[in-house]
């Protein structure tokens, strides 16, 4: 009899221990999680929004490519609290074998590079796990989708399993949902401009292609992104290419140094083509910040200026 208990309460917990293993969908390949993550790494403004959204801080043991590059608002200093950040752009290995994290959420070219010295097989040998955001599987897999709004909501409702808040996040991606609903039902009929999106002043303009967030944001906001047929996620163009799409709204990225994109905005009006586009003569564009324009929370209020810009009158 105890012999049977004993075989009974072994696999009752043997039961349990197998409900709290998750595996989650990772540019393809599945992540497999025997326990919830203890100890975990965020990389970038954008990311770290999405773990903060989900209440994950007391989990953060450290941010990495945050202050080298953005202006932080006193609302996300707030979240972040006293939680380190352990590099100010890229992180080495040893940045994130320091902590001792079992889980380092990032992507190619937001935290890690293709053959770089930190990828997710680098990280494998010390027990740490990578979660790479979907928007940058496409440097790796061309064969990936055009982009979507689920690029926001499937990253928030794998991190949310992964870390054992599915709840919180099925519930944000809802409440999300239902103000791009809102914003698209209001912009159904009217027409749509056609918008370009530019990354600051530069010799050839950087922007984002069929696989970058923004174009499904400009489509949510009920535009047309002129850099649509662009075979990439953020990549260059051309002047002379931009120009002859002749856009009627730009959507400046704005770092918040200088003027910000009021400066990106003067650059056009004096070059030599873009001075000529509809949208630099009737100087129709808007400013918004990085993380308003990499997946995040932020996008669903940033389609809502977009929108609101865009579509003058609208409510």
């Amino acid at each position: 009899m105890k012999h049977i208990l004993s075989v009974a309460l072994v696999t009752a917990m043997a039961g349990g221990a197998a409900a709290h293993e998750v595996t989650v969908d990772n540019c393809g390949e599945p992540l497999a999680f025997e326990t919830q993550p203890e100890r975990l790494v965020v990389h970038d403004m954008n990311m770290t929004d999405m773990a903060f959204a989900l209440g994950l801080q007391d989990k953060i043991v450290g941010l990495t490519g945050i202050t080298g590059w953005y202006k932080t608002s006193p609302e996300f200093d707030s979240l972040r609290g006293d939680i380190p950040e352990l590099a100010p752009k890229y992180p080495t290995v040893e940045n994130l074998v320091a902590v001792e994290p079992d889980l380092f959420f990032a992507g190619w070219y937001y935290g890690m590079r293709p053959g770089g010295d930190v990828t997710p097989e680098t990280l494998a040998p010390f027990g740490i796990k990578t979660m790479i955001l979907s928007e940058s599987c496409v440097h790796l897999h061309k064969d990936r989708p055009k982009a979507s709004m689920d690029l926001l909501f499937d990253d928030v409702l794998r991190l949310g399993k992964v870390m054992h808040v599915e709840d919180k996040a099925e519930a944000l991606v809802s409440g999300w949902k239902d103000e791009l609903a809102a914003i698209e039902a209001k912009t159904a009929d009217l027409p749509k401009p056609r918008v370009f999106l530019l990354d600051g002043p530069a010799d050839a303009p950087f922007t984002a292609g069929k696989y970058a967030i923004p174009d499904a944001m400009i489509a949510a906001a009920g535009g047309q992104n002129v850099t649509h047929d662009m075979d990439t996620s953020w990549g260059r163009s051309s002047w002379e290419a931009v120009a002859a799409a002749n856009p009627e709204f730009l959507v400046l990225l704005d770092y918040q140094t200088g003027n910000g994109a009021a400066d990106t905005f003067k650059f056009l009006q004096e070059h030599p083509v873009m001075s000529q586009t509809d949208a630099v003569k009737n100087e129709r564009w808007i400013g918004l910040r990085y993380e308003e324009l990499t997946p995040g929370p932020a996008n669903i209020q940033a389609i809502s200026k977009m929108a609101q810009a865009m579509h003058k009158g609208l409510n």
